[in-house]
Formats: C-alpha cells, structure tokens, sequence
C-alpha cells in the first residue's frame, strides 16, 4: 500500500493530465481480483519452501499487519481507508482456526472505528495499536473477545499520507517498544485530508509529564507505557522496522529497503560541538533503489511508478525464526507491493554497520503473476514461519502522485473486501497448531526457559510476560540463565530482562563483558553504561576489551567510554579510534566524547597522519573544526602558526585540513576572537600568497573571509598584490581566481572596472567565474545589471553562474536583482529555463508577495503548452535510437543534477537508474511535462539563520544536532541546529521545462535509449 518516496527528477513531472494522454492510460473500472486458490497458484517461491493460505476475505479484508499473542490470538489490522478515507473505517480482527488444520474460519472484530490504523503489538493485557495521531491501548476485559477499554497511551503524531504516518509498535530487546516513524510528508492535491504536520508528542494522561515537540522532529521514537517515558531515536523510517538477534534496528523507506541505525541519540548530545547529521547507513551493495526481478503479468503501474526497481519497500523483517534452513538465518525480508513480491538479502557484518547483499543474482524470494498480490508486512510466528501480509487490492500507489482520471475512475478501492495471510515454511512442514499450547499458562520457570528459545517469538514474549509479572523468586533462575554456557540468547535475554526487573548486578554484567559471543559482549556494554554512576568497578573491565577481535564491541566500547573522563579512558578511546579510524562511524563515536574538543587528540591523530588515507584528512578536519568553534584564541593562533608552517608537500595535506576545519568552526563560534589574532591575520595573508600548496592557500582565505583583513599596511599591500596577479594572464588560472577571491574581502566596488575585465570570454574560465562572484559580492545591483548586459554572449558554461548571483546577496539586495531578472524573464532576455530547479520554486515561494506573484504568473504561464509539446515528440518513441548518443545528449543536459547507477553525473535529483525499466513513454513524458506537485522526499526548504542568511535546498540528512543541505550541483552544507532562526518546507513545485529546446525527438529518442540500457 506503498508509494515510493517519489524519486523525480529536476525535470519530471507528477500530477497531469497530459501525461495520462501521452501514455494511453485507460479508465478504471469496478473489478475484483482473482480467488485465494487461485492466487497460490500464481507464486514462485524460492526452492525449498512451501506457501500456504492461512487467512482470506471474508473473514478478514485489507490486512497491513498482524500479531499472535501468548494465549494464540491471532489478531489482524485492518485498514479500509487508505487512501483517503478518513471516516474510521479501520479494524482489529481477532481470527481464529477452530477445527485445528492451520487455517482460519471465524472472524470476530476485537475493534473498530479506527481511522488508518497501522501496526499492532501485545502489551499486558491487551494490545498497543498505532493510528496516527495516537497509539492506543484496547482490551477485552469481559472475555466476549471485543475490547471494552480504549485508552490513548500517546498523542500529538502526524496525521500524514497514511504510508508516512507512525506504525509498527516492537518491543526492544532492551525493553522499550519502538515506534517507526518519520517526519510528516507535504501534501499538496489532498491538503485537507493529510495537511496535518503533528504536534507535541506526550502521554495525555500526564500533559505536565515527557514532551516530544514538533512531531518529534520527525525521528523515530520509543516509549515504556508503564513508567511514562518517551523518548526520540537518532533515526527514521517509514513503513516497518526490525531488529537482528542483537538489538541491531533496521529500517526501510520506500526506494531504500535496508539501512542501518548506527548511532545513538546520547552519544551525539554530549559534544554540541561536534557536526552529524546523518545517523544511519544505507546498507545494500546492489544500491538503494535496487533493481527487483517481478514476474507481473498485465501489471498495472500508475503515473510515477518506477518498474523494475524498490519502489514501494516496507515491512522490513529480519528473519530470526529459527525454522528455516541455516544459510537464511541472518536474512532480511522487504516488501515491495507494487511489484508484487518480496525481496530478500544476507546481512553480513562489515566494521560498525553491516552489508545487504542478494541471495539470488535475478530472482526474488516470493513473486507472483497476479497484479494484485499486494504484499505488506511480515510476521514472525511462534512456529518459526514466515508470515506474509498481502494488501490485496488493484491500486496501492497513493492519489497524490496520481493521474486524475484514474482517481474519478472508481477504482481506489478495487479489492477494499479482499485480503489475505500466507505461511512460508520449509517444504515438509506440517500445518501451524500454534494455537495451543503457548505461553499463555506457562510458569515462570517454562518462560525463563523460552528465552533461550531459537524463536524470537518466544523470546520477545517471555520476555516481556516476566516484566509483566514481575516476580522476586525469579531473580535466581534469571541468573542462572544469565550465564547458561549453552544459550548464548537466552544468556542475553535474562540480562536484559533482569535490568528490566531493577535487579541486574554488577557482577553479572561483569561476566557477560568476557562472554564468548561478541553479540552478548556489546549488550554488555551496553548495560554497563546504564550503571556506570552506581557501579564504577565496571569501568577497568571495560577498559580491559580495547583490543576485542570484533569492531562492532569495539565500536559499542568507542561510544560508551565517552561517559569516562579519566586519562585511562581516553588513552583507551584512542587506541579505539586508530585501530579501526577507516571507519567513519568509528570516527564519530570518538569525537563524540566531551573530551575530544582538546588539544591532545589532535595532537595525536597529527603526530600519526597518513596522508595516502582519507580518513586521516577528514578526522583532522573535524576535530580543528570543533576547536575553531570552542577553543581560545591562544589554542588556535597555534594551530594556524603549525599550519602554516614551511613543510614537506606530504604533510601539506595535514595543513590544508587544519585551516579548513578552523574556518568551518570559527563560522559557528559564539565568543569573537580577541584583537591579538591580527597578527594571525597577517600570517593567513602571506600564506595565502606564498605558500606552495593549492589547498593551503584556499584554506587560509576560507578563514579570512570568516575573521575579515587586519586594518594595517599589510592589508594594503596584499591588496595591491592581488590586483597585481589577478590582471597578470602569465600567473596561473588558479593563482589569478584566488586573487580575485582575496579582493572580494575589502570593498570589491573599487575594483568593478577590473572585474568586469576579467569576465571577457577570452579569460579563463575558472578566471570569469571568480570575477563574476566578486561582482556578486557588491551589495547593490551592479552585478545584475552587467549581467543582463553580457547575457547574448555569454558561453553556456558562465551562465549557470551568472543566474546564481540574482539570488546571492543579503536579503536587502536580493529583491531588487530578482525584479531585474523576472523583468528580463517577461522580455525574453532571459528564457525561464535558465532559472532552472530548485531555483523557480524558491522565486514562487519568494517572501515578498509582489514578487512571488509575478514569479508564479512569469514561471508557470508555459504549462499550458504541454501537451502539444508531448505531441510532437511522439515520434521519438518510434525512431532508431542510438545510447551512445544518448550518453552524450544526457552528460550535456541531465549531468548537472542527476547520476545513473550512481556515476555520471552530479547526486542532487535522484539516480535515474530507478526509472530506467518504465516505459519510454513514461519517462519521456515526466522529461516534458513539469508539474505542479512537490516529490514527495525532495522538499525544498527555506531555512534562516541567526545571523541573517537564508539558506534553501533539500534536506538531504538530519539529526538532532545538525541537518545536511543538498543545493543544485550536489554541493552539501552541514547546518547546526542551535545556528538556526526558523526552518520552513516551501510546499511548491516548480520543475522546469524546456528541454525540447535544447533536444530534437532524435536526441530524444537516444536519450531513452540510454537511460534505459545505462547500468
């Protein structure tokens, strides 16, 4: 029931009718899909397995999740609203097989008047549903087996496109249950049905209690009902989560179906100071938007639907059922309903985080011909199966990104009765009697027994059914199992269940952190930090695993000893840190000890510096960043006299990354340098002139264009000497950009005369871009001006910037340059395609309302020219078409924002390797027709900073110390919270058209052509 999380492009289109028409798509009737005998017949399953029916219509219809408790109640989710459906329509189903062959045969509704109901969890003596904006609690208290309590646990979620909305409700091995959830997405066809952004999440019992403002800024969160916590997780995800047998949580968005939450949350607030924006890692190695291998016949694709590729992912599931075949334990399971399969990889570890990597080179785990098979969720049940939750209906793809006939057609509902649960079990298996005998009656003694079981079904539920009952006599046998040699899960189940009982000893995590399985030791750890205040004889035992064989306790080990100020402990952090200093998250979890914004850890990293590996360079880079940012004055006058400093060209490297870090921390510090750095500011000139190095010499002007130039002779003289390289055509290009950008840092007005000299086309070209930025830098409207004057000759290449600098300025130059330019866009001295994307949306959400109006009238006015646009490019999909050619029409006019395969080109819009299997009318189609909705996941943002800058572009990553800009060109800017005034989603769309000026339907047709063969 997935759309993707839109992957468009700059110039693709959304919403239009045109395109509908283009496409030849025909109108929706009522229908009905095929039986459920039927529909098994349609399967291909991957060998060695077995599928049967375990549920259908009419006992349960629209099914999007499931649960099976203790007691064997087997209860459903049903959601009958989506999409747009809002009445509350929704249920709870409690199923039931009566007759004992494994196949349900009577329905109950448990409850109902639910709205778009989206996951399901046992919790005490009933169940936690999520049903945004709440997560509710029902029970039965009577025993009729319909829920007579309805208690809301929490509030203040987004009521968002439903597949955006919070869901999932799954227990922690750490006894929190975690909700999956992300930030709310811009509706902008359905406003009033999913305009509604969230608000402050809280437990309305306890309205003074836990706040989460903002919709939880849009993270995950987790929760214990029971104590009113509330929490937010460092990550997000859409429609599903799952954790591995060690608490390791994975989650999935639509057009990437595995990553990994690496870090979290505490870790990143200890040092403000410290920059991360992004918490998870994209863990495929066949890509996020990989391709998939459906078996469909007659497939029925929507508008935007990418074929052949994750599109629709969600339902994550790590496998940990313990009844398949050894070779799939560690297998993650991904739902991709619009390709009517699931999806399946081996998880394998690599350093802090994992890979994902294919089981099957062009096959997929389950596959079916029938158009309907709309896949969902999965479900690991007590018997070890793999249950898979199918949707069932015609259309799952979301209205918003849809043609409009197809919404008036009458076919969103199509399959609205029907629905249906499949069990995947190893060929051989019996049918399922999970309804008897489970934990429902089980003493204490069965359930410490269970968490050792292979099945996480009856782990997680042991587990959770001792807290409820909460026993002292239990302590001991917890002990035992605690360090059962045999039971390496029930070891790590007891632990984390006597800690959820208040009753874990020291002693015993002490023990644990020697366990044999690394698995067991990183919980240790884990465990440990919760007690390091009351039990501080855990600290040398820790210290003692520094040199442990496997990264990921290294890793946990890195992350908790941050708690530690002793030398000890930072002597400890270091070895941790350069033993695995390749790996970026190690590096995180190092700088983000307090600790770190030192000296001594720049000092050592210095001492060791490789400059043949990266990864010394970007750590450098940081930790002088975080000291340009907190440091005194004294501190980094040293760090730039080292820096500075003649010294062989291996070390220049070192330098570079230095003054650079520097630059980026003293942009973010809060107390002004004293006047003594004037004498620094003389050393950054005269290395900005002499030193040998390249990247030296750009790192010094980063910093001065940060502190300003000292008011001495010194000053004048460098002046004069940029001018003096600037004019000289025997300097290097690169010499003569650098001195164009020294000018721009005392009064530029006085050197327009040469300025504009340099802008001549017989320059080079790194030369008329310097001169143009200089020019940019003025603060009135010359700049605008000379370039409405030069635009007739100026070369394809300057014109790119040459429209970026009617948007440069303060905010009290800006409007007057954007007047010029809408003013030469209405006389034609300037074609509205050259704005180009994201830059017409920021001119239609302008702040000035004169301003904006006009740009929306100017910028829009040419849609109307679409269709026979798209008409006359027909015949492009007819001609013999050549990809190498194509390559060519594609590095020229789609490199600037776009890569395919992840090469090519520049990662601002999506890769176009996830539309390469639609069709060529398709994907022509979006090329032509821009439109008039915003991708959903490619919101652009307007954000203003506290010191006056405003800032737009997508999103890219966020955390909730820091957030990751994305602007055209793929440029990233990493922004600090506390920097920010106010952050705004635009909620418009304007992507650009055009491009048939600039192709013919014969560079058309070889641009399909290699799209579509690219790899």
């Amino acid at each position: 029931m997935r759309d993707r999380k839109r992957q468009t492009w700059c110039f693709s289109s959304l919403i239009t009718v045109l395109i509908i028409g283009a496409l030849g798509c025909q109108k929706a009737t009522k229908q009905s899909g095929i039986s459920p005998e039927e529909a098994l017949k349609t399967f291909e399953l991957e060998p060695g397995f077995q599928i049967e029916l375990v549920a259908s219509e009419p006992l349960v219809a629209d099914p999007v999740a499931m649960e099976i408790d203790e007691d064997g109640r087997f209860y459903v989710v049903e959601m009958h609203g989506y999409p747009l459906d809002k009445s509350g329509t929704g249920k709870i189903k409690l199923l039931t097989d009566t007759n004992g062959d494994g196949r349900m045969d009577e329905s109950t509704v448990f409850a109902d008047d639910l709205v778009l109901p989206t996951g399901i969890m046992r919790w005490k003596k009933g169940i936690l549903v999520t049903d945004a904006p709440d997560v509710l609690y029902l029970e039965d208290t009577d025993g009729d087996g319909k829920a007579d309590v309805r208690e809301t646990i929490l509030t203040g979620f987004a009521l968002s496109n439903p597949q955006h909305n919070v869901n999932s409700p799954l227990l922690g091995l750490d006894n929190w249950i975690y909700l999956a959830h992300e930030s709310a997405v811009t509706a902008q066809v359905y406003k009033d049905e999913f305009g509604d952004r969230g608000s402050d999440i809280l437990y309305p019992k306890k309205p003074d209690g836990i706040r989460l403002p903002d919709n939880a800024s849009g993270r995950s969160v987790r929760f214990r009902p029971d104590r009113y916590e509330l929490e937010p997780v460092s990550g997000n995800t859409q429609f599903g989560h799952s954790f591995d047998a060690w608490g390791n949580r994975l989650l999935v968005s639509n057009a990437n179906h595995a990553y990994h939450e690496v870090i979290a949350t505490p870790y990143l607030k200890r040092n403000p100071e410290l920059l991360v924006s992004n918490v998870t890692q994209s863990i495929s190695d066949h890509g996020n938007a990989a391709e998939v291998f459906p078996i469909t016949k007659n497939a029925q694709y929507q508008l935007l639907t990418d074929v052949g590729v994750i599109t629709s992912a969600c339902g994550i599931t790590h496998y940990l059922g313990g009844a398949f075949p050894a070779k799939y334990d560690s297998v993650t399971f991904v739902a991709e309903p619009v390709s009517n399969l699931v999806h399946f990889d081996k998880i394998t570890d690599k350093g802090a985080t994992f890979t994902a990597s294919r089981m099957q080179a062009h096959k997929e785990f389950l596959a079916s011909t029938d158009a309907w098979f709309r896949p969902v969720n999965m479900y690991i049940g007590p018997d070890g199966a793999l249950y898979v939750v199918d949707y069932y209906r015609q259309i799952v793809e979301h209205p918003e990104w849809m043609a409009e006939d197809v919404v008036k057609s009458g076919a969103l509902y199509n399959g609205t009765d029907q629905g249906r649960i499949y069990r995947i079990t190893p060929k051989g298996t019996k049918a399922a009697t999970w309804n008897k005998n489970l934990l429902g009656k089980a003493t204490n003694a069965q359930l410490i027994e269970k968490l050792g079981d292979r099945n996480i079904w009856w782990r997680r539920h042991a587990q959770r059914l001792l807290l409820d009952r909460a026993t002292p006599q239990d302590v001991a046998a917890l002990e035992k199992m605690a360090q059962n040699p045999a039971l390496p899960l029930g070891r790590l189940h007891a632990l984390w269940t006597l800690e959820g009982l208040g009753k874990l000893r020291p002693e015993l995590i002490t023990t644990a952190l020697k366990d044999p399985v690394p698995g067991v030791r990183t919980n240790a750890i884990k465990l440990a930090e919760l007690h390091l205040k009351t039990a501080p004889a855990l600290v040398p035992a820790m210290l003692a695993m520094q040199s442990d064989r496997d990264p990921k306790v290294r890793f946990q080990l890195l992350c908790t000893l941050g708690f530690v100020e002793t030398s000890d402990a930072s002597t400890a952090r270091q070895k941790l840190l350069f033993a695995d200093i390749s790996d970026p998250w190690v590096q995180v979890a190092a700088l983000s000890a307090p600790s770190s914004q030192n000296s001594d850890l720049l000092n050592a990293v210095l001492a060791r510096f490789k400059p043949d590996e990266p990864a010394y360079g970007s750590l450098v880079e940081r930790l002088s960043a975080m000291a340009g940012a907190s440091q005194p004055p004294k501190t980094i006058n040293a760090l730039l006299q080292k820096a500075t400093a003649p010294i062989s060209a291996e070390r220049q490297t070192w330098q570079a990354s230095v003054i650079k870090g520097i630059a980026q921390g003293m942009k973010r510090r809060s107390a002004s340098l004293d006047s003594n750095f004037q004498a620094e500011q003389d050393l950054l000139m005269r290395a900005f002139f002499d030193h040998p190095s390249a990247s030296v010499r750009s790192a010094c002007l980063q910093v001065l264009q940060v502190t300003g130039l000292p008011d001495n002779a010194q000053k004048t003289a460098a002046l004069q000497r940029a001018v003096q390289t600037a004019e000289n055509p025997k300097q290097s290009p690169e010499q003569r950009s650098e001195a164009i950008g020294f000018l721009t840092l005392h009064n530029p007005a006085n050197q327009v005369s040469l300025l504009k000299k340099l802008m001549a086309p017989t320059e080079p070209l790194s030369v008329q871009v310097a001169a143009l930025q200089a020019l940019s830098s003025i603060p009135d409207e010359t700049v605008s001006q000379y370039v409405l004057q030069k635009w007739p000759v100026m070369t394809p290449d300057i014109r790119e910037p040459a429209i970026a600098t009617f948007f440069a300025g303060s905010e009290t130059v800006k409007p007057a340059r954007i007047k010029l330019l809408l003013d030469a866009v209405e006389k034609g001295t300037i074609d509205q395609n050259s704005i180009g994307w994201p830059r017409s949306v920021g001119l239609m959400a302008y702040s000035d309302k004169k301003l904006r109006d006009r740009a929306r009238v100017l910028l829009t006015k040419r849609d109307q020219q679409r269709d026979e646009v798209i008409r006359q490019y027909q015949t492009a999909l007819d001609l013999k078409a050549d990809p190498e050619k194509g390559m060519l029409v594609f590095q020229q006019n789609c490199a600037l924002c776009h890569q395919i395969g992840g090469s090519g080109g520049v990662a601002f819009g999506p890769d176009l390797a996830t539309i390469r299997n639609r069709r060529p009318a398709s994907i022509m189609g979006d090329i032509l027709n821009p439109n008039l909705s915003i991708a959903d996941g490619y919101d652009l943002w307007t954000i203003k900073l506290k010191n006056g800058e405003t800032v737009q572009g997508l999103i890219s990553t966020e955390t909730p110390t820091a957030l990751t800009l994305r602007n055209q060109g793929g440029q990233e800017t990493i922004i600090a919270r506390q920097d920010i005034e106010s952050l705004k989603a635009m909620n418009l769309s304007a992507m650009t058209a055009g491009l048939e000026k600039q192709i013919n339907p014969q560079q058309m047709a070889d641009l399909l052509a290699y799209i579509r063969k690219a790899q």
